[in-house]
């Protein structure tokens, strides 16, 4: 079907089959720009990337695109292609224009230098050429090192020879630390063997309170005693619970 056939049947029932086809018929708009656009790309984007987001430009364009306007579509296309595609470079490329030309010009300069040199140069010599601080060049270095976006998914070896992905070395901040885990699994060991040491009716009491949540009004009628008794009977078992804890820890 050619392409006329093709926006008629668009038009008329809106498929996605026909939008689809459509896609295929002007997916070379899409390679052709990314293709121009791609001599000029920062490190952290491909031209893969600016494809792929001129492909949702271009359906954008298919499906508000009006020839009674007047218009050829392609370009009506062009434009909204290599819109979603500098879009797309503006978002990935945070640095600014002046920062990222310096980082052009330590790229080139070292470049220069490690032909000339037939190998690779210190910090020193390239500050020198481009008539900066080192500490300009690491600091530019360190932008650089922060524009190339890594896969989670990436293998690195580490100690012993082991392979890992990347992402399993990034620490959850959400998941329990194991150690305190292992210190509060310890504590509850100590308290349950603290409590187990003291008579049957302070175990009464601290269980009535604690584990039932009972008030002290409702253990008095447990016990058959006024509030102000359950109140001497809580504090003396638990000061004979912290003394027996300590004991516990000292031996």
């Amino acid at each position: 079907m050619d392409k006329t056939a093709l926006w008629q049947e668009f038009r008329k029932n809106k498929s996605r089959e026909a939008r689809h086809q459509l896609v295929l018929a002007y997916l070379w708009l899409v390679k052709h720009l990314a293709g121009r656009l791609a001599v000029c790309l920062p490190a952290c984007i491909s031209q893969e990337d600016l494809e792929s987001c001129g492909v949702f430009g271009l359906i954008e364009a298919i499906e508000k695109y009006d020839p009674d306007l007047g218009r050829d579509f392609e370009s009506y296309a062009y434009t909204r292609v290599r819109g979603a595609m500098l879009d797309e470079v503006r978002r990935a490329n945070w640095i600014p224009r002046t920062l990222w030309h310096k980082m052009q010009l330590l790229k080139a300069t070292r470049e220069r230098l490690e032909r000339r040199h037939q190998g690779a140069v210190s910090d020193e010599l390239v500050a020198r050429e481009m008539g900066i601080s080192t500490a300009e060049v690491i600091r530019l270095e360190s932008h650089f090192q922060r524009l190339y976006t890594l896969s989670l998914d990436e293998m690195v070896t580490v100690s012993g020879g082991e392979t890992l992905r990347l992402g399993d070395l990034i620490p959850d901040p959400a998941s329990p630390d194991p150690l305190d885990g292992i210190v509060e699994e310890d504590n509850r060991r100590l308290l349950a063997e603290a409590i187990a040491a003291l008579n049957e009716k302070d175990q009464l009491v601290l269980s009535l309170y604690y584990r039932e949540g009972l008030t002290m009004k409702e253990i008095g009628l447990v016990l058959g005693v006024t509030e102000s008794r359950v109140c001497q009977l809580h504090s003396r078992a638990m000061n004979r619970l912290r003394r027996k804890l300590r004991e516990m820890e000292e031996e």
